[in-house]
């Protein structure tokens, strides 16, 4: 792969500790890199103690990175990086348009999720709002902590051109932390929403205690659901078996780290939904997620029986027990 030229300067929108990882991670390979954050408490921490003291704490930033709170200048920059939830995206991609004055400009996507209300996968999402922006997607298995702390990981870098992956890859690229070039724009952003969804119910198996055996199990069976969801919706086999499917699926769905997970976790201990989020001030992308993907499996065709268990049980149409019996009461089929 030629090397490619790193942005002359990058704006990451979304302060929480995936955008702050990024943009410190950019910042330490010398790209000028500002930091859009809604919160007034987190710009002020990272801009006066170097620090994400709310989604970030323990963990010092660059002096170079830079926060703020204005969408305008952030669009400003040469290229962004966007870490917005799934579910909040529209309405900021548009203010980042407005901004950009409509400029074509390059746009990595490193949010995981399915807008619920549309069904729409992230890139359809920026080419509905900003038609004029370069899309690319940044997925795989990496936790904000392990990233800004320098520790090894490895994500998959989708982008249709080329040479726009190739300056993506000089941007955010480190000795430790490697992107590996893709096309596959779809699989790379469908596995870092599915995973979310699996990841909730792995969970549930252990909050349940019924065993790792059980966990094996279904991470695999739920690889196979995306699997078939995939390849009905066109992403490349190698692309579902890389780091930004079966790699991201490995990591969200065995460590108690993973928000989604550890949800699953108090769910499979018989707690309601609604008190496990009132506790957090983060994302669980899942818990938006599994409807949109039940609904996009449907629509195309493909069995999923283990996300569809999870949209009943996060809507609250099914319990915990009487999921794991429906499931455990299907009929043996062949694996293949």
């Amino acid at each position: 792969m030629n090397p490619g030229t790193p942005f002359a300067s990058l704006g990451v929108v979304g302060g929480g500790a995936w955008g702050t990882a990024l943009a410190s991670l950019c910042a330490a390979n010398g790209v000028p890199t500002t930091l859009w954050a809604r919160e007034d408490a987190v710009i002020r921490a990272v801009n006066d103690a170097h620090e994400n003291t709310a989604f970030l704490p323990g963990v010092p930033l660059p002096e170079s990175l830079k926060a703020l709170n204005s969408l305008g200048m952030a669009a400003e920059n040469e290229a962004l990086l966007f870490v917005v939830p799934a579910q909040f995206a529209r309405p900021v991609l548009a203010e980042l348009r407005s901004g950009a004055g409509g400029r074509a400009i390059p746009v990595a996507l490193c949010s995981k999720g399915i807008e619920r209300a549309t069904g729409m996968l992230m890139t359809e999402v920026l080419h509905e709002v900003w038609p004029e922006a370069e899309p690319a997607v940044l997925s795989g298995p990496s936790f904000a902590r392990d990233v800004a702390l320098g520790m090894p990981t490895a994500v998959t870098l989708a982008a249709a051109d080329r040479d726009l992956g190739s300056r993506w890859v000089a941007t955010v690229g480190a000795a430790h932390f490697r992107p590996y070039l893709s096309d596959d724009l779809t699989g790379a952003e469908l596995g870092g929403a599915v995973k979310n969804v699996l990841a909730i119910a792995a969970g549930v198996v252990e909050g349940k205690g019924l065993g790792e055996s059980a966990r094996a199990a279904l991470i695999a069976r739920g690889f196979a659901e995306f699997q078939r969801l995939g390849v009905a919706l066109g992403a490349k086999p190698e692309t579902m078996a890389g780091l930004s499917g079966l790699g991201d699926l490995i990591l969200t769905a065995s460590s108690a780290h993973s928000r989604n997970m550890s949800l699953g976790i108090e769910l499979g201990k018989g707690r309601a939904l609604d008190d496990i989020l009132a506790e957090r001030n983060t994302v669980s992308e899942g818990v938006a997620t599994a409807g949109a993907i039940h609904a996009l499996a449907v629509k195309a065709g493909a069995e999923t029986p283990i996300c569809e268990a999870v949209a009943a049980l996060v809507a609250g149409e099914k319990s915990v027990d009487e999921i794991i019996a429906a499931l455990l009461a299907r009929p043996f089929r062949s694996e293949a």
